[in-house]
């Protein structure tokens, strides 16, 4: 158990940093450039992982309150420390923004930090919170309170993470004034095919299933 959260405390920031500093190097990006888009390149992989194992969890459950997979909980195990560490990579982003409008000089040091953080929980807080709560509350519920049950519908749950990639792709383009390209376009027909499919239709496929 401990293994599968230290390995996620290592591969989530590990991935953070080898990719800015890649993307520095290799494409000439500033601090805050690469940090952004690396956010995103975090948040698109653990989404990829997460759907992946969902599908494979809700193809092998027949019973859908008491078939059990292995990688239902391993999952949850590995990737509950992405939470804590995507605010912290959220509140990077954030003060890299503010340093290209020029806050930092106007502040500076101890006072620009504390202000940055006041700054970053009034804009997304509600963000944060969600972070919080899916460490105090569903990592206990999914892991211990749930008591072996229901692995397909905690499978379920790994699913909406499928439309993830194609938002932040869609943020990046956008960062970069690409909006107008065909590949934005194309990329906006599969948010909403995903975000359809994956956090509308579920949730009927979800009660169908559980009522056979």
């Amino acid at each position: 158990m401990l293994a599968l959260v230290a390995a996620g405390s290592v591969f989530f920031p590990g991935l953070f940093v080898l990719s800015k500093q890649t993307l520095k190097h290799t494409m000439g990006w500033s601090e805050g450039d690469a940090a952004i888009v690396s956010t995103r390149l975090v948040s698109s992989i653990q989404a990829i992982m997460a759907s992946s194992a969902g599908v494979v969890i809700v193809s092998s459950c027949r019973d859908v309150m008491e078939d059990r997979h292995w990688l239902t909980d391993s999952y949850i195990l590995f990737a509950t420390p992405y939470f804590a560490y995507d605010i912290y990579a959220m509140f990077l982003c954030y003060r890299h923004k503010q340093q290209v409008k020029g806050h930092e000089e106007e502040q500076g040091g101890v006072r620009w930090t504390g202000a940055a953080v006041v700054g970053f929980l009034r804009r997304d807080l509600l963000l944060v919170l969600h972070h919080i709560f899916m460490v105090a509350c569903c990592f206990p519920a999914s892991l211990l309170w749930r008591r072996g049950k229901g692995d397909f519908f905690q499978a379920v749950l790994f699913l909406p993470e499928l439309s993830t990639p194609f938002v932040s792709l869609g943020k990046v383009l956008i960062q970069y004034k690409k909006q107008h390209t065909l590949l934005h376009k194309v990329n906006g027909v599969l948010v909403l095919l995903t975000f359809f499919i994956c956090r509308v239709l579920l949730f009927p496929y979800l009660y169908f299933a559980y009522s056979r």
